[in-house]
């Protein structure tokens, strides 16, 4: 069987193009957290408050940011209606599920019984000033990314100085849940369709907004009810300068490109290798690094082993295999 289409020419080469590295193998993979055991800590276990105090260029442009979200809080946009709304107004109707940052729920508006939203909630720490620019960030992107088909679509959101609601168009799944729910792996013609959706999510960060995602996995990567694949969570999402990102803010270990590990310094290709790893562990329906119970092992073998293939037994085409080996 052929690789279904290539990816479209309307998506730019600086993102679909990306060396072969050397690097990797392991269990599924976790964030990485490298902090000393609990008997250790002078907190009996607990991680100590993370009281920071961000540069005053920081600080300046996080108070812009909020004083334009408070702006925007309770303006929703539903069928192309401008709906003006509070969070009364809607009736919780179940978990959908959860993530670092807070959980997701599924929404109904009390009177328009049509209008429907999954909502991420998240509170605002008031020592953390790390978790608050993650949120804010997740805030930022997905406002801004609404005209992108290929990103989960943001009707709105509630923001207070204690909470906050980003309003979001209902998924009805992640891919990893997919995955973990059905006893076949996914055929080539389906993963195929996953590829070119979320390369084109990301040539659209980067050329609209000059930005990488960070988090690529399946997990972030939500399938609609007509069969759309749509990228999600813009929590760790990082600026570029010159193309260049310029931050360690790590995500999910085993997902990451080696030069994220090894350098400060990397470029959006570090987003097409995370999707590469995805899309074998979506072939195989098993992720491509296991055996390693650690986060070191686990970085250890991303750094100093070859990237996983494919199996060449014939499940997949040569032209899939040499897709795949070209992340």
């Amino acid at each position: 069987m052929n690789l279904v289409r290539p990816v479209p020419k309307d998506v730019t080469n600086s993102v679909v193009e990306s060396p072969r590295r050397t690097p990797q193998k392991c269990q599924r993979p976790t964030e990485l957290i490298l902090r000393r055991p609990a008997s250790a800590t002078p907190y009996h276990g607990r991680r100590p408050p993370e009281v920071s105090t961000p540069p005053p260029s920081e600080h300046i442009e996080f108070n812009q940011l909020k004083e334009m979200l408070l702006k925007k809080s309770g303006d929703l946009c539903y069928n192309f209606e401008r709906i003006t709304a509070t969070k009364d107004d809607f009736i919780d109707e179940g978990q959908l599920g959860a993530g670092t940052c807070g959980v997701v729920k599924k929404m109904r508006h009390k009177e328009r019984r049509d209008l429907v939203m999954a909502v991420k909630q998240m509170h605002v720490s008031s020592t953390c000033a790390v978790e608050n620019k993650r949120i804010m960030m997740d805030l930022d992107v997905v406002t801004k990314c609404v005209g992108c088909p290929n990103i989960v679509k943001c009707m709105g959101i509630f923001f207070s100085m204690s909470e906050v609601w980003i309003c979001m168009e209902v998924m009805s799944t992640s891919l990893d849940k997919l995955m973990r729910d059905t006893v076949e792996p996914f055929p080539e013609y389906v993963l195929g369709k996953i590829a070119v959706s979320i390369v084109k999510a990301l040539d659209y960060l980067k050329r609209e907004h000059n930005m990488m995602h960070r988090d690529v996995k399946p997990s972030n990567m939500l399938l609609s009810s007509s069969g759309d694949i749509k990228l999600c969570d813009f929590g760790i999402s990082g600026q570029l300068k010159d193309s260049i990102a310029n931050s360690n803010q790590l995500g999910c270990i085993g997902y990451m490109a080696p030069e994220r590990l090894e350098k400060f310094k990397y470029d959006v290709r570090a987003d097409i290798w995370s999707l590469g790893i995805s899309l074998v562990e979506l072939a195989l329906k098993s992720f491509p690094y296991k055996g390693s119970q650690f986060e070191f092992a686990i970085l250890s073998k991303i750094i100093e082993e070859p990237p996983p293939k494919l199996p060449n037994d014939g499940r997949y085409s040569a032209d899939f295999c040499s897709f795949v080996d070209k992340w």
